[in-house]
């Protein structure tokens, strides 16, 4: 199992716990459509009315993820924002928790010891609380909001950090996985012939390629099969995206081709001539735009000053989010096709 990536664990001056009398039963709680839901496991003052309403969202068990404010872009990266979403399964004694912040909700899987302190783990399943028994759901929340920050940052490194590993390893078989448009696609070697089943230029996660290859094609041809695919849709959609820009912005080139360049994304010369790396077809459009743009932006400004910026800014206004997504990956962290 991978190593935590970091673990924070910090005093919020708890009062030591006083003795306390057995609590009554509690009253069975509402879920938010008004019906009866069963009380979970005894969690000392998990329950008490206090505590219910010192916290904004009820800890009810098995309850979804809580709505997103209005506008909220879910694209991982999109506006910033970190998914935060409940573990297939639970540790024992577990149980799933969302509290809202000023950035966004986090959800967390909350885990009770006989610790003194309130501990915040990064795991592969994502943030994990460890707090004292005798703390109340409506400190645990306070303490959530006041590490907001530090939580977000350590998730989203996490999750790129994931993402690149995912992005470098694929298995040339039948079942295997890549990224393609910014979302995980699976390729298969069945089908009378190879075709995606899904929409192309907006794929789905889970989406296949049917590769039109009988079921004992070795690894080479498989991934040579996924490589011409690949490269004909990097061809079809750049250009699209190439002339969009163009007409939009009355710029023109020379001509332009796909590249492998193990090193650069793009070039462009000052005769108008603009090389774009195949391997883009990875990304998300919002990507793959960026790098259009910038090459673009070299037909006005052989360089990379101030006055290149602004005019990749015309060109394509926001890029910045697209331009820190490239930073975390280059050519050769991508999927081998050697």
């Amino acid at each position: 199992m991978t190593e935590p990536d970091a673990q924070l664990t910090f005093d919020w001056g708890l009062p030591a716990p006083a003795p306390r009398p057995a609590p009554a039963a509690p009253a069975p709680r509402l879920d938010p459509a008004g019906a009866s839901a069963p009380s979970p496991q005894p969690d000392t003052r998990s329950d008490s009315p206090t505590d219910a309403a010192a916290s904004p969202l009820l800890d009810l068990p098995g309850a979804g993820p809580a709505a997103l404010p209005p506008g909220t872009d879910l694209a991982l990266g999109g506006s910033g924002f970190v998914p935060t979403l409940p573990p297939t399964t639970l540790p024992a004694g577990a149980r799933w928790r969302e509290v809202a912040t000023p950035a966004q909700t986090i959800g967390f899987v909350l885990l009770r010891s006989k610790r003194r302190t309130i501990g915040f783990l990064i795991t592969d399943d994502g943030l994990r609380v460890t707090a004292p028994r005798w703390v109340g759901l409506g400190e645990i929340d306070e303490a959530v909001r006041g590490k907001a920050s530090w939580i977000l940052s350590r998730l989203r490194t996490w999750q790129e950090r994931q993402q690149r590993v995912a992005m470098h390893r694929a298995r040339w078989e039948d079942g295997g996985e890549l990224p393609y448009l910014g979302q995980t696609i699976r390729f298969r070697v069945g089908g009378d012939r190879r075709h995606f089943a899904g929409d192309a230029l907006a794929p789905q996660a889970g989406d296949t390629l049917w590769l039109g290859l009988p079921s004992g094609a070795d690894g080479n041809r498989i991934r040579d099969t996924v490589q011409a695919w690949l490269q004909g849709q990097a061809r079809a959609i750049i250009q699209t995206r190439l002339d969009h820009f163009l007409q939009r912005t009355g710029l023109a080139i020379t001509q332009w081709r796909l590249s492998s360049a193990r090193t650069r994304w793009g070039s462009c010369t000052s005769q108008g001539h603009i090389m774009l790396n195949w391997r883009l077809v990875h990304f998300a459009v919002d990507v793959i735009d960026y790098v259009i743009a910038h090459e673009l932006a070299h037909l006005r400004e052989m360089n990379h000053g101030p006055g290149f910026w602004t005019e990749v800014g015309h060109i394509l206004p926001g890029y910045e989010q697209a331009r820190q997504t490239l930073r975390q990956h280059d050519p050769a962290s991508l999927p081998s096709f050697t």
